[in-house]
């Protein structure tokens, strides 16, 4: 099993069926926060939070749209259960512990978010023979960057003086996302041939 995606053809692209398998991955996870948080704009009294979860939500808007763009398609007869495993895992989880119910769900989806910008690193499958001006490439490696810049909001909010009394509650949250993130992204990549240590290279 290899550890990055390929074999690459002969003009160094990916093969489209693993295009098409980890952008629908992606397309889902981004999918799922950027319905989360535009279920979780409305209830937010906080002006500075607002603003920072309506960027939030476009970026993860942007992103899906890239990976609509520019994926090479192709019929994928497991996708729609694969599909239905992923978006099940994305459902909310209000935060154990967390009277507020409000605060809870939005410390789930900043946990996610952390998760999912944090664990999932794309670019890394990537071989170095990957044709660089491919669409697909460019966008894998836009999306890993992008993702180092949307997780920093997500440290600060979980790390915030607001969340002390509940420091516990919210590791656990953070801890279990990332376990959950990691694991099917690790299964996404065997089924496309991709070794697990691949991501952390």
């Amino acid at each position: 099993m290899s550890r990055f995606l390929g074999p690459l053809d002969s003009t160094g692209r990916v093969p489209p069926l693993q295009q098409t398998r980890i952008a629908a991955f992606l397309i889902s996870a981004h999918g799922a926060l950027a319905r989360h948080l535009a279920m979780a704009l409305p209830g937010q009294l906080s002006a500075g939070w607002q603003t920072e979860l309506n960027a939030q939500f476009h970026r993860e808007m942007e992103i899906v749209s890239l990976l609509m763009r520019a994926t090479s398609w192709v019929p994928d007869f497991n996708l729609p259960y694969h599909a239905l495993v992923w978006e099940a895992a994305w459902l909310p989880k209000p935060v154990a512990g967390v009277t507020d119910q409000r605060q809870a769900m939005t410390i789930d989806i900043a946990a996610l978010g952390h998760a999912v910008h944090g664990a999932i690193r794309p670019a890394a499958v990537l071989p170095v023979e990957a044709q660089a001006q491919d669409p697909f490439v460019m966008a894998l490696r836009r999306i890993e960057f992008e993702s180092s810049r949307m997780i920093q909001p997500q440290i600060l909010f979980l790390k915030s003086d607001d969340l002390k009394p509940m420091r516990e509650a919210v590791s656990a949250a953070v801890e279990n996302r990332h376990r959950q993130v990691g694991k099917l992204w690790a299964e996404l990549l065997e089924g496309i041939g991709v070794g697990r240590d691949a991501e952390t290279e």
